[in-house]
């Protein structure tokens, strides 16, 4: 049997565990230049020219003006002809936006949430799709003195938790097939990590409008979802109330179900949404 020996020749010390080719360093440098670039400008400094950029960062003029003249192409950046000094560009404007789109569903959505707490007592949660996983933006803990702790911030596979089958349940199949591709952890005993079978969950959660996460993302807990549409019809957020399964019973699953879902269709209606309140084409 042939074996390789460690060190024996370049190509094998180049991929070596734990080390970048020279190449792939030198791209990283550069991405992480850029990065720093853009973070200089500031409503005190809107527009900023090479030699102050130069100075600020350290670095040569003529990398600032490789760096520049790469983010301009990119439309990351705009040069003000009257005074050649650059300034933020359209593009990330338009990637602020889609940051802002999220942000206004927490803000839109607190009031609901609060209501949906103190109707259930339980923790109210607003959750993102971040790739393949859940992000929850908003957790508001319930009343009881045993309670779930805050979520806010932390993020979950979404293929075994109530908020993100839910929304999985509204995303296009590419979406859908890169999340059931991956790892499947199992988190608990209880967690499903049959594509075949998630695939059914999620045309279930489609039929349903709503979904349940029985001690499938943390043992004890139990979780009911709903989608929360945005003006244009898309799936943009889930909302969950999720308790210990001591107080969350099975015979309240239909009830609660849909008291989660009325608060997903005011919030819906609330970012402009008006069509039938269903997920999938």
């Amino acid at each position: 049997m042939d074996m390789k020996i460690p060190g024996s020749n370049a190509q094998g010390a180049s991929s070596a565990p734990g080390l970048r080719p020279r190449r792939e360093r030198k791209r990283l440098s550069s991405v992480t230049s850029a990065i720093r670039l853009l973070k200089l400008f500031s409503a005190e400094d809107e527009e900023l020219g090479i030699s102050d950029l130069a100075k600020r960062l350290n670095v040569a003029k003529s990398t600032v003006h490789r760096l520049a003249s790469a983010l301009l192409d990119e439309g990351l950046l705009e040069q003000n002809p009257e005074n050649n000094r650059y300034r933020l560009g359209v593009a990330l404007f338009r990637l602020g936006t889609l940051v802002r789109r999220r942000m206004d569903v927490a803000a839109e959505a607190k009031g609901f949430l609060t209501e949906l707490r103190a109707f259930t007592g339980e923790n109210v949660r607003l959750a993102i799709l971040d790739h393949t996983n859940v992000v929850y933006v908003n957790d508001f803990e319930g009343f009881h003195p045993v309670r779930l702790r805050s979520s806010i911030g932390l993020s979950k596979p979404a293929y075994c938790t109530a908020e993100g089958i839910i929304l999985l349940a509204g995303q296009p199949e590419a979406l859908i097939d890169q999340v059931l591709a991956g790892e499947l952890a199992k988190l608990t005993p209880r967690t499903e990590t049959d594509p075949s079978v998630i695939r059914g969950r999620l045309a279930d959660a489609k039929r349903l409008g709503y979904t349940v996460d029985d001690e499938e993302s943390e043992v004890g807990m139990r979780c009911i979802a709903a989608p929360v549409f945005g003006a244009d019809g898309r799936v943009v957020a889930s909302i969950g109330v999720a308790g210990p399964r001591i107080r969350i019973r099975k015979r309240m699953f239909p009830a609660l179900a849909a008291r989660v879902a009325q608060t997903a269709r005011q919030i819906s209606a609330r970012l402009g949404y008006s069509a039938e309140f269903r997920l999938g084409a």
